[in-house]
């Protein structure tokens, strides 16, 4: 922007001294001419009294050579034919015989090109005819100045110093107008990337004075927003404390069994997950929701087979057919191992709240190149409406199902810059894949990342 408007500047001032310059050296071109033709012409009207007095060849020429333009051989007399006298010239004439002759017959003064310049042919009335006196005027003497005054005018005179002068102004401009937004921008983006202490400075034109007071407002709205979301999830959680405590206490009067035993394991794993969830919505550095870099990422395979051994003495007290496959090896992704628990739990859970019992599930681990593909599918009643199954808050409309557990998936799986769908699955009810990138993504471009990728597969 800043460079923008010194270009615009300096092109105007140019097209302003131009237009200013050219035509005022033009007017001193034609000053210098008209000077030197109305020289020339007072010095032919000069001898007009020496002709009025006599026409004598001698006269006439010591006249001519004591005269400033003759002394410079400049100067010619041209005397017409008087009585049996025959015409003469006196002098170094320059002048042709018709241009001479018209200016007789017209009886007043005229100016004609030479080679090297002019001449100016003045009349003078004799007794018996009309004398021509002729001033030869040099092409120097014509443009004598005018070389001067243009480089005055163009090169260390007024245009030099507008220009000069337009640019020093058209750069304050920039900056003062350039300043603000680059600070505008730097602090859009530092909020963007979680810093939400970013502020701008107040000042500038008024257009960006004012969107910084507005961006301002904007972010302590933000701050207000995030603080008491967390405060509220606290609360919520905290509120869970009571219930758990009498699970934990019914769960240490059941006695020894696996049955027992399993119970005691989700209790204790629930109260951690509260603690966890209280000291992360209390906690004073919100994330930032970057992706999770390589170094910072977990197994897949592992989180899965560990997941599933919790979940299959569920299964196995149901009646419940299980099948795990593609957790041989290793397969890291760029997710942290908690949510990644929280996401398999989530897809197992439903499993067991939306189908009956006996019925039977599979998980399928598929390790590519660049992506990851967890399957989960089951042999229930399928479900009806994928869509709405997705949204967030909508759920499956049945009791206890709240919608934020296919939720937590689509918004693992996004973070990656992959997606979840819900569809049929190969045992007759329902399946839903999620797609892994192992890269992660770009900041604001993870979906369209992942779906150009997919349709490629």
């Amino acid at each position: 922007m800043r460079w923008a408007l010194v270009k615009v500047c300096l092109a105007v001032t140019t097209m302003v001294v131009v237009a200013f310059a050219v035509p005022l050296g033009l007017v001193v071109k034609e000053m210098a001419r008209d000077r030197a033709l109305s020289n020339a012409e007072r010095h032919g009207a000069g001898m007009g009294p020496t002709l009025s007095i006599t026409t004598d060849r001698a006269e006439l020429t010591r006249a001519v050579a004591t005269s400033e333009a003759g002394g410079e051989g400049r100067m010619a007399v041209h005397v017409p034919a008087i009585g049996d006298a025959p015409a003469f010239e006196v002098g170094d004439p320059r002048a042709d015989a018709r241009a001479v002759a018209a200016t007789r017959e017209e009886g007043r003064a005229r100016t004609t090109g030479v080679p090297g310049g002019f001449v100016v042919l003045q009349p003078t009335a004799l007794s018996s005819g009309t004398a021509v006196v002729e001033i030869y005027v040099p092409e120097a003497e014509v443009s004598n100045g005018v070389t001067t005054a243009w480089l005055v005018l163009a090169g260390v005179g007024v245009g030099v110093a507008l220009v000069i002068g337009s640019v020093a102004v058209a750069d304050r401009l920039g900056v003062r107008m350039v300043q603000p937004a680059k600070r505008l921008v730097g602090a859009a983006h530092d909020l963007g990337e979680g810093k939400l202490g970013a502020r701008v400075p107040e000042e500038g034109p008024t257009e960006l004075r004012l969107a910084a007071v507005a961006f301002n407002s904007m972010a302590d709205q933000v701050v207000q927003l995030l603080a008491g979301e967390r405060e509220l999830a606290a609360d919520l959680s905290h509120r869970l404390r009571t219930p758990l405590t009498v699970l934990r206490l019914n769960a240490a009067s059941l006695g020894e069994g696996p049955a027992a035993e399993q119970t005691r394991t989700a209790v204790e794993t629930l109260e951690r997950e509260v603690d966890t969830i209280i000291r992360t919505a209390r906690d004073a550095k919100p994330r930032t929701g970057a992706a999770v870099g390589a170094g910072a990422g977990c197994d897949a395979a592992e989180v899965i087979r560990e997941r599933m051994a919790f979940w299959s003495a569920l299964a196995e007290d149901e009646g419940r057919e299980v099948r795990l496959a593609g957790v041989e090896r290793p397969v890291r992704i760029p997710v942290a191992r908690a949510e990644l628990v929280a996401a398999v739990d989530a897809l197992l859970g439903n499993v067991f709240r939306h189908t009956p019992e006996g019925t039977a599930f599979s998980v399928d681990v598929h390790s590519g190149e660049d992506a990851v593909i967890v399957l989960v599918s089951d042999a229930g009643p399928g479900i009806a409406d994928p869509e709405a199954a997705l949204a967030r808050g909508a759920g499956s409309g049945e009791d206890g199902s709240t919608g934020l557990g296919l939720d937590i998936v689509r918004r693992l799986a996004e973070s990656t810059g992959g997606d979840v769908r819900v569809g049929g699955s190969v045992l007759g009810g329902a399946e839903v894949r999620v797609w892994l990138q192992r890269g992660g993504r770009e900041r604001g471009r993870g979906g369209a990342v992942g779906r150009r990728r997919r349709g490629r597969s």
